[in-house]
């Protein structure tokens, strides 16, 4: 397997920033997108379920409809591709059943094999949901997606801005999931750096690693 050196990973993660102005004149290749679309499906996520629909806004219309509700953020319109995850809520066992199916398809095993994984993730989900947290633990599944998001977008060169701010309700209405089984829960406008954003030079802040890390 090919991997990168660990000055490629750091110089790519250091480069990054969350992107006030975008640069609305420069549209990520259809190659490089694919890519961030493969690395979204590739995300892990809690015993496979991938609770979540990745939405990618690039029309101008269906951006200047959002950005109201975005607080008129600009980067909701100045971006290339905006990206809204929506997480799957009061996860089913309808969908336990199709992640089931799928791992028989894609590992040419029978669905029978696979009864005491299924009951183990039903289990899982019931208690959840009794008590009360089935939505939340669904839902900081989808921040996995957003962190894996960035970096690949950061090592393949492409801007990033993370995005909460936003009317999660008015954002359902606008792309008709309301009433469905999804709901937007965060969002990541895409694309390149204006070359006027002054947040591109300005320096990181973390606190020192001895601050953050701890070795046992």
């Amino acid at each position: 397997m090919a991997t990168i050196s660990t000055e490629t990973l750091l110089t790519a993660l250091n480069w990054r920033y969350a992107v006030k102005h975008f640069d609305p004149t420069r549209k990520i290749p259809d190659e490089t997108w694919t890519a961030l679309e493969d690395a979204l499906v590739l995300t892990p996520s809690s015993t496979g379920l991938q609770p979540w629909r990745f939405i990618v806004v690039t029309d101008p219309a269906m951006k200047a409809k959002l950005q109201p509700a975005a607080w008129n953020q600009p980067q909701v319109t100045n971006c290339s591709h905006f990206l809204i995850m929506a997480v799957r809520r009061d996860l089913g066992e309808d969908h336990v059943d199709q992640h089931i199916a799928r791992i028989s398809e894609v590992r040419g095993i029978p669905v029978e094999s696979l009864a005491k994984f299924r009951a183990m993730i039903t289990g899982n989900l019931d208690r959840a949901r009794a008590e009360q947290r089935l939505d939340t633990w669904q839902t900081h599944q989808i921040y996995i997606a957003l962190g894996n998001f960035m970096t690949a977008a950061a090592l393949l060169g492409v801007d990033t801005c993370p995005m909460e701010g936003f009317q999660p309700t008015k954002f359902d209405e606008i792309l008709e999931l309301t009433g469905t089984s999804y709901g937007a829960v965060v969002c990541c406008a895409a694309g390149y750096r204006a070359v006027d954003d002054k947040y591109a030079t300005t320096p990181k802040v973390r606190f020192p690693k001895a601050a953050l890390v701890t070795h046992i």
